[in-house]
């Protein structure tokens, strides 16, 4: 998916991903929802385009085709995938998630209530890799302490979405982290470490925002419930955290995650060792989605490349690209404004990847930043679009209560990620 230098820019070459990207786009705004057209169905749209419209014969296109699909980074990304899938499915029947939730929810004070969703929210999409999910997890029980009356659901509301999109971009199986890890090929925990100098600051003054407006609420019991986890189940998401960060291959990491979750399984008899096996490959299934469109982009990015659309592309950011800090931001740029087209930050980061390494290697960045730039600005973005995932799902469990502005201006940590990414870049040679 390289672009080769013989290859002659040509706008025509971009055609099919335009043409992937409208029809995605264009399904979602005509039915209100960004998910109702699977991006597989779209993306195999833009490969016919591609046949239709370039100039190679057919076996030569196919043979393009194919070896887009079977590069070894994508073929990388996709077994990643099943393996984080699986991880996923396993620990959720376990009742490893919910020992997360109800842990914190155990120990948290009225007072920090708010600065208690933010650091659950982080931790359960840190370890499922999904901020969807969590917001799903944890957003009726949100919404059920803003109807005490005591607390501001915008608060909560914002809160919890900033957890979760902080825990997703630094989650090491979430498909953001992977994509754009393996789009720049550096290891999972380069990329971390990178990541987190970014992000820490930002988490940490919203923590105190947090906690400042926390403590305006009179102390009071608003719970009288006791909440039941085990220490032990959370053990899986903690080993995967460690050995990440360490620096342990991905495929090594995971595969000890899905072990350890299915002995825990047994051992509490959870399910038997036939059900674990089958609740793996369930997990293997759930990730279809991704695994096809991470495949089929592939190709696609491939036969674009070899007719002059990515080198297209890389023209017109060089105009605007005077060294390596306006380098960087033009990565930044590309998958923030692929994002706002298309509502998904994942895909969002698997066609901007090729470009953004492109980039990467012609200006001599640091290739561990620029993945962690791919997926902060992905992840920024996804995070303030009101037809966003993340934002539907949290007013529509809101049901009106609260607005779009509402929630946006009391999403601190997004907009002090913003602030803090940017003043890195700047300022960090």
């Amino acid at each position: 998916m390289t672009t080769n230098n013989a290859v002659t820019p040509s706008f025509k070459g971009l055609i099919p991903f335009i043409v992937f990207i409208s029809i995605f786009l264009g399904v979602g705004i005509a039915q209100n929802d960004f998910y109702a057209l699977p991006a597989p169905i779209a993306v195999i749209a833009g490969i016919l385009m591609a046949f239709l419209l370039f100039g190679q014969s057919i076996p030569s296109k196919i043979e393009t085709f194919l070896k887009g699909c079977g590069d070894h980074k994508i073929l990388t990304m996709c077994l990643i995938y099943l393996l984080a899938g699986a991880f996923a499915a396993v620990t959720k029947a376990t009742g490893s998630v919910d020992s997360i939730v109800n842990l914190g929810l155990d120990m948290i004070q009225s007072q920090f209530i708010y600065l208690g969703v933010f650091i659950i929210a982080a931790f359960l999409s840190v370890s499922t890799g999904t901020s969807v999910g969590a917001i799903v997890a944890l957003g009726p029980i949100v919404i059920g302490f803003g109807d005490t009356g005591v607390f501001s659901l915008s608060i909560l509301c914002g809160a919890l979405l900033g957890g979760s999109m902080f825990g997703d971009n630094l989650s090491v199986i979430s498909d953001t982290t992977i994509a754009a890890t393996q789009s720049l090929g550096v290891n999972m925990s380069d990329k971390f470490k990178e990541n987190i100098k970014i992000v820490l600051p930002a988490a940490l003054t919203t923590m105190g925002v947090l906690v400042f407006f926390g403590l305006q609420i009179a102390s009071t019991t608003t719970q009288d419930i006791s909440y039941s986890y085990s220490i032990i189940k959370i053990m899986p998401y903690i080993l995967v955290i460690i050995l990440s960060v360490i620096g342990v291959n991905v495929f090594i990491t995971l595969l000890l995650g899905v072990v350890s979750a299915g002995v825990l399984g047994v051992i509490y008899s959870d399910f038997t060792t036939l059900e674990f096996t089958r609740i793996a490959y369930s997990g293997f299934t759930n990730m279809t989605e991704i695994f096809l469109l991470s495949l089929l982009t592939g190709g696609l990015a491939a036969l674009v490349a070899k007719n002059g659309g990515i080198a297209f592309i890389l023209e017109k950011t060089r105009k605007v690209i005077s060294g390596k800090t306006s380098a960087q931001f033009g990565i930044a740029t590309l998958v923030s404004a692929v994002n706002i087209a298309i509502a998904n930050n994942t895909v969002s980061i698997i066609i901007t990847g090729p470009i953004a390494k492109t980039i990467n290697t012609e200006y001599d960045l640091d290739a561990k930043k620029s993945a962690s730039l791919l997926d902060i600005f992905a992840c920024i973005t996804q995070g303030v679009l009101p037809y966003g995932a993340q934002v539907l799902l949290l007013l529509s469990l809101a049901d009106g209560v609260i607005g779009y502005f509402n929630l946006l201006l009391n999403t601190w940590y997004i907009a002090l990620l913003f602030l803090s990414t940017v003043l890195f870049v700047i300022f960090r040679k």
